[in-house]
């Protein structure tokens, strides 16, 4: 069963010259009970879709379909399907964990009884029993995602979306919402997930959809994206920089890598290759270095970073249109939102 299909969906903010197309024909499905990831960095259109899919938007054109139902003919039996955790917490800082959960039970017509029951329930699923009196200002910031998450799941969705949820949480608060988020799907939840961290893609979704300039240009499991770069990367960093040619030479033997796979950064002084057998490329590396007299201070292994996978299937980088592009979308759609 397909929870999410979406279909040639189109967006414009603006006229005329200041036209900026958010979204240019993405289609989309999602099975249910799974995990997809939507990847991209700013500017991308992946709030744009979430948006729409969530009947926050309305599209200038195409078709979506979220839990069965037409987000444009049928927006609110989609709404009372769904549940979506925006880039801020919508929590108020004064009450406490459970006073908030108490107060979205009660907007939800839950009545007082069943808030509370549902409160007690969802502050020990997301492990905040604990802290359920104590004022959200004084949460941590992995605390008040997992709130924010809890509080989405009041009328335990069918359909979640979590629109770049750990944004600006340090590491421990990224696991701790990921660790909520598996528990989810667990349960039988479907969930769409924006990111712009291959990490957090490849630790939480089934399929991933790399979005560039409102349509999606590349999909399948996060390691077959990685698996288009060559799979894992090995990293040198030599101490003299005239030393990157000598060992660019050494890499490419040991990596059995073609010259134009291999990537040399001046600046950084480092040498970068794509291999496939991981702990022989390293080791013969190694080998391969003392042999030339190539003095290096790293040698490393690491899995293709957003940026590589996005510029290998894109031909693009990153850049400031990008994000002046993502600015405009934010604007416009925070007047335009329903």
């Amino acid at each position: 069963m397909t929870a999410i299909l979406a279909e040639g969906l189109r967006k414009t903010y603006g006229r005329g010259s200041a036209a900026k197309a958010a979204l240019a024909g993405l289609d989309l499905a999602v099975p249910a009970g799974t995990v997809h990831a939507v990847l991209g960095p700013n500017g991308a259109g992946k709030t744009t879709a979430v948006r729409i899919l969530a009947t926050l938007l309305r599209p200038d054109a195409g078709t979506a379909r979220v839990a069965g139902h037409d987000v444009v003919r049928e927006p609110d039996e989609v709404r009372y399907r769904i549940g979506l955790l925006g880039q801020h917490a919508a929590l108020d800082e004064v009450l406490g964990g459970r006073q908030n959960l108490e107060l979205f039970g009660r907007l939800y017509h839950l009545g007082r009884a069943g808030a509370r029951r549902r409160a007690t329930a969802l502050l020990e699923q997301f492990g905040l029993d604990g802290t359920g009196d104590k004022p959200v200002g004084r949460y941590s910031g992995g605390m008040r995602r997992r709130l924010d998450l809890a509080a989405s799941l009041l009328m335990r969705p069918r359909v979640l979306f979590l629109d770049e949820p750990t944004t600006g949480l340090d590491p421990r608060g990224r696991t701790e919402v990921w660790q909520a988020v598996r528990s989810l799907v667990g349960d039988g939840t479907t969930v769409l997930l924006t990111t712009q961290y291959l990490e957090e893609a490849d630790q939480l979704a089934d399929r991933v959809s790399v979005v560039d300039h409102g349509r999606v240009v590349a999909e399948g499991t996060a390691d077959q994206l990685k698996a288009r770069l060559g799979g894992d990367r090995i990293d040198v960093v030599v101490r003299d920089a005239d030393r990157l040619r000598a060992a660019a030479a050494v890499i490419g033997m040991a990596a059995r890598a073609e010259e134009d796979a291999i990537e040399v950064d001046a600046d950084a002084r480092r040498v970068s290759a794509p291999v496939a057998d991981r702990m022989a490329a390293l080791a013969e590396t190694v080998r391969g270095l003392a042999a030339a007299g190539v003095a290096a201070e790293d040698v490393s292994l690491r899995r293709p970073t957003l940026d590589e996978v996005f510029i290998h299937v894109t031909g693009r980088k990153q850049g400031p249109e990008a994000d002046d592009a993502a600015g405009a979308a934010r604007a416009a759609a925070e007047g335009s939102a329903v």
